[in-house]
């Protein structure tokens, strides 16, 4: 048998051209000219196809398919089999070229198959054909479609229309489900369907710990069916005898819903999963104008906006939560009865899909998401750069090729960070000042300014901790006020410093580094937590007030950190913490996806318990400060003399485990 293949290259006809060429005939695949390359990607691909896979030069939306009269005369007669599959098959492309391609590309396709006297024509067709239809679509409705508003649903039923009211010859018609990757390798060439969602669980993932529940929705239901099905079922049904004029819904008889759907991908990726799901037809009851109402004022459709982008989500997919429509199979499934070709479950083949994305297709993986992308040449001010977090920071930033400005009291410590740049290639600039004075911030900010015009990213990293009981402190309120001075007022004055020069040039990003007690509300911190909270606040006004023009804010609520900072508490010695440079992994992942927090899952677990459950969380949190005593210097003694290190107990032993990062 000879056949002729529309979309031969792309990625159903790739898979079909190889069962083709199994079967020993010839295939003659329509290509244009510009494609050469496709097609012998697909030569390639194949079992030594020799003269057997034959290039025919063309354009699908040219008359007769833009074919020479040589090459239709040499074919006219001996095609058995043509299979039109080249469309576009993607809810977000321009309605004009889903019209040339889909509508326009079909009826050439009949003008030329008439014309070489083809044998079947084999429509590849979707269930978008059927619209929005409300209830069970057959394989034998066509007229009944609902909803065809969409110019993807409109352009697939009305190139349907063309071949069953204007095709003269034997026809079939195949409408397969939302086609994803092969069941067997995972692969995949774009991102549609399910897909959509894979950025969203991928974000889910690194914010909570799988055992989180969390609350999605139900939805309606979605037919997803694997290409390597879909490719056998058509190369099946397209050879059985006496189907002509039919058509198949090569589509799962056991469709799942949306919600369903994305908690088996949630299982694949390792993330937590909808515990509770809402019904999204809860909400069908709002006219659709309220919904175009609240959608149109500006602060909405900017966060809605930011949204989908954020998440890589077309916002048609929004419109498709609640689809209604199932797809009866019978047609199909009785053509299949005779051969071992079935629907896969999707729960068996999940993770190959979701590894295939992680690895080849998710958007991060082509965007430039270096360190040195970021930082390069761009000037970058680090706070408390003597020792640390602000010191591995800021040797990070001079290794990525960062101008950089390193800011602490002591000139000797601060030259050995410069050292430790100047040796790693890196260009530094080093200013001795007291950030807690407010005298000395306003000068460091003149003279950064006057020497360097401003700052690309600043990172408040200079901080003083307090580890002392409300109770030992009753008679120390300095306490309060010199954490606030540094940690606050001190970050606060070099922001607002240089801010003015970023929003005018409309780019920057500032770094504050918090703390994860502000989350976990860590007792024996009160002052310090406070001083971080302040930050906190401020920092998210900013952000609200800055995202226009172009100036990122990010709090980074820190784990503990074994750095010179807490060495005098004796008790972090038997406590598991995370290093200077894991901390400074931390700054560099924020200055590469400017984002608006980073926190550890323990940290956020912790501010959510806080949330849904203050009582429990405040006990809880009252018998761990039970656990861990105040040191011999909160108690008032200077001399360290009456500082005894015990070893720690089993019940601190687990806690402080089980709490990685937090301070006790």
């Amino acid at each position: 048998m000879n056949y002729f293949v529309t979309g031969g290259t792309g990625f159903i006809g790739k898979r079909l051209v190889a069962k083709l060429l199994a079967r020993g005939g010839t295939v003659y695949v329509l290509a244009r000219k510009e494609s050469a390359d496709r097609f012998e990607e697909l030569r390639r691909g194949m079992d030594d196809p020799g003269d057997r896979l034959v290039a025919i030069d063309g354009d699908l939306t040219a008359d007769n398919l833009g074919v020479s009269a040589a090459d239709r005369k040499k074919i006219k007669g001996n095609i058995d089999h043509f299979f039109h599959l080249a469309a576009i098959y993607d809810l977000g492309a321009p309605a004009d070229i889903q019209e040339q391609v889909n509508i326009h590309g079909t009826s050439s396709v009949l003008g030329f198959a008439e014309d070489i006297e083809a044998g079947t024509l084999h429509m590849v067709s979707s269930i978008a054909a059927a619209g929005t239809y409300n209830g069970v679509f057959r394989e034998d409705m066509f007229e009944e479609a609902e909803g065809l508003s969409h110019p993807y649903f409109r352009t697939k039923h009305e190139s349907e229309a063309l071949v069953r009211k204007n095709y003269g010859r034997a026809w079939r018609i195949y409408r397969p489900g939302v086609v994803v990757g092969d069941s067997e390798t995972g692969v995949m060439d774009k991102i549609d369907g399910p897909y959509y969602f894979f950025k969203g669980i991928q974000k889910l993932r690194r914010t909570l710990p799988r055992w989180m529940p969390t609350i999605g929705v139900e939805g309606g239901r979605i037919n997803i069916v694997p290409v390597d099905f879909v490719a056998a079922a058509l190369d099946h049904i397209a050879h059985k005898p006496d189907l002509d004029g039919k058509c198949f819904h090569l589509t799962d008889p056991s469709a799942r819903r949306i919600g369903d759907v994305l908690n088996i991908f949630a299982r694949a990726a390792h993330a937590p999963e909808m515990t509770m799901r809402v019904n999204a037809r809860m909400f069908g009851f709002i006219p659709s104008y309220v919904w175009k109402g609240i959608g149109s004022v500006a602060p909405v459709r900017r966060m809605l906006k930011s949204l989908l982008e954020d998440l890589h989500l077309p916002a048609d997919m929004l419109s498709f939560i609640n689809y209604p429509t199932r797809f009866d199979s019978r047609e199909t499934e009785a053509a299949l009865a005779d051969s071992d070709i079935r629907v896969p479950d999707l729960e068996d083949y999940a993770w190959k899909l979701w590894d295939y994305w992680e690895r080849h297709m998710d958007p991060d993986l082509f965007l430039d998401r270096t360190l040195s992308g970021r930082v390069a040449g761009k000037v970058v001010l680090v706070t408390g750069a003597s020792s640390g977090i602000g010191q591995a920071t800021a040797v990070r930033m001079g290794e990525a090729g960062a101008r950089v400005i390193i800011v602490a009291r002591g000139e000797e410590k601060l030259a050995e960070t410069a050292e430790l740049i100047r040796n790693a290639g890196g260009d530094v600039s080093m200013y001795a000042a007291d950030l807690s004075d407010a005298d000395s911030c306003e000068q460091l900010v003149v003279d950064v300014i006057g020497d360097f015009g401003g700052v690309d990213i600043l990172v408040n990293n200079a901080g003083r901790s307090i580890r002392r009981s409300i109770a030992s402190s009753f008679d120390r309120f300095h306490d309060f006020e010199r954490t606030m001075q540094l940690n606050y007022y001190g970050a606060l004055r070099m922001i607002l410093g240089f801010l003015p020069g970023m929003a005018e040039r409309k780019r920057g990003h500032v770094i504050n580094i918090s703390s994860i007690g502000v989350l976990s509300n860590a007792p024996r911190f009160s002052a310090y937590v406070a001083s971080k909270s302040a930050l906190d606040a401020f920092t998210r006004c900013a952000g609200s007030e800055f995202s226009d023009r172009n100036v990122r804010f990010t709090t980074i609520n820190m784990p503990l950190v074994r750095t010179p900072m807490i060495a005098p508490t004796k008790i972090y010695e038997n406590v598991p913490t995370i290093s200077s440079d894991e901390a400074a992994d931390m700054v560099a992942d924020a200055i590469i996806h400017r984002p608006v927090r980073i926190a550890t899952r323990l940290g956020v677990t912790a501010q959510i318990l806080h949330l849904l459950a203050p009582k429990l969380t405040e006990v809880g949190m009252n018998t761990a400060f039970q656990m861990f005593g105040d040191s011999s210097a909160a108690k008032g003694d200077k001399s360290g003399k009456g500082e005894i290190v015990h070893k720690p107990s089993p019940e601190q032993i687990a806690l402080a485990q089980f709490t990685k990062g937090i301070h006790w």
